[in-house]
């Protein structure tokens, strides 16, 4: 399940946010873990969540988030205060959503709060790890410094995020052609011959016969067959917006063959640069754990967290209760037990990310060798399938006489 609190900090400011948890007495014993005293808390409803559906009506793009940050630290070199600067860039910004955070922070900042706090009420457009970073700028005097790192980290994220989509475009595009021609076909162009088959009492073959049959009663059913698809989308659409809908959808994605490898190592691999990055800045697990769960994409990987996060509360340390659970990949817990034993988690966390990132863009590109062949001999099949059984009925029909 999936808690959303209300809750005081170490410095006594209101935060909110969401931990995933067994139950509401596991989420009240991680919160104070984390140095938080719960107000409120209760199970998350994700279909009463105005913050995510005003985010997705108004959506800030990570580019100009990157752009934010780096010209922040620019103008901040420059000597311009922070206040000045964030009027600066909200009056240059062309994005309205932008604007009106922006403005929200600023006035948080004359108020007196610290920019790392400001930025943390927006959870929808600025992340906690990365205001958590720059809460460590702020209080080291090295914001600038701070603010390009992240915004090196997010270009990265955001790069290979395009990348992997660009390689899988053209698979799925020709795909959906695909299917668009085959339908085409087998609903509008095969009922036709059916007819004129039937016309001249000629006997079809088997294959032309039920290829027919098929394509009759698709012509006859399909606003059954829409309105049924459309039902089990809507069905499995809502039971995958519940936690545990959402756990079984991100555990069988990363089960898919091939496709699920290369998502697997993208998670692992943002997993790894995240705590690396807040290990570096002297933060301890107590405090980056609860972070990674809440900011994981992976509903899984995130649950797979809360898991190690309760064996660590018992002392066993952070590789020992990885190894217990088979999402987190033996390289992965090897590397985490050298750096614990070290004492150097930060380099060896963001060796792991490197070398998943490499066999991530590996597996990618092998993906996409294979994907296009494989479609071409499908779409021929398909093709070849139809050709001969219309081929053969003709061939039929001359037989006859016709």
């Amino acid at each position: 399940m999936v808690f959303q609190y209300v809750a005081y900090n170490e410095k006594g400011e209101i935060v909110r946010g969401k931990v995933p948890a067994a139950n509401e007495e596991a989420a009240n014993d991680l919160l104070g873990y984390a140095g938080y005293q719960a107000i409120s808390l209760k199970p998350y409803i994700p279909f009463l969540n105005v913050d995510k559906l005003r985010a997705s009506l108004f959506r800030v793009k990570p580019g100009d988030i990157i752009l934010m940050y780096r010209q922040l630290a620019m103008l901040l070199e420059s000597g311009i205060d922070i206040v000045a600067s964030l009027e600066l860039l909200q009056e240059q910004s062309s994005n309205r959503a932008l604007k009106k955070v922006l403005g929200d922070v600023i006035s948080d900042l004359r108020a007196g709060h610290q920019l790392s706090n400001a930025l943390s009420k927006h959870p929808q457009v600025f992340s906690p790890i990365y205001c958590k970073l720059l809460g460590v700028g702020e209080q080291s005097g090295d914001l600038e410094t701070v603010l390009r790192q992240v915004a090196d980290y997010m270009e990265k994220e955001v790069t290979t995020a395009k990348e992997t989509k660009s390689a899988l475009m053209y698979p799925a595009i020709t795909f959906m052609v695909t299917i668009g021609v085959i339908g085409v076909l087998v609903i509008f162009v095969l009922p036709s011959f059916g007819g004129l088959y039937s016309s001249l009492g000629v006997e079809m073959p088997m294959a032309a016969r039920l290829l027919i049959d098929v394509s009759t009663k698709l012509n006859d059913y399909w606003s059954y067959l829409l309105l049924g698809m459309l039902v089990l989308f809507g069905l499995t659409h809502i039971y995958f917006k519940t936690s545990s809908g959402r756990a079984k959808r991100d555990r069988l994605i990363l089960r898919l063959p091939l496709l699920g490898r290369v998502c697997h190592l993208s998670e692992l691999s943002r997993l790894c640069r995240s705590m690396s990055l807040l290990f570096r800045a002297g933060l301890p697990l107590t405090e980056i754990l609860p972070m990674l769960i809440q900011s994981s994409r992976n509903q899984a990987l995130s649950q797979a967290l809360v898991e190690v996060q309760q064996d660590m509360i018992k002392g066993e340390g952070i590789s020992r209760p990885m190894a217990k659970n088979k999402l987190f990949l033996s390289m992965m817990v090897q590397m985490v037990r050298v750096g614990e034993e070290t004492g150097n988690l930060d380099v060896t966390l963001l060796a792991v990310a490197r070398s998943y990132d490499t066999e991530a863009e590996d597996k990618t590109r092998s993906l996409i060798s294979l994907i296009q062949p494989t479609m071409t001999l499908f779409i021929g099949a398909v093709i070849a399938l139809i050709a001969f059984s219309l081929v053969s009925a003709m061939y039929s029909m001359y037989g006859t006489g016709f």
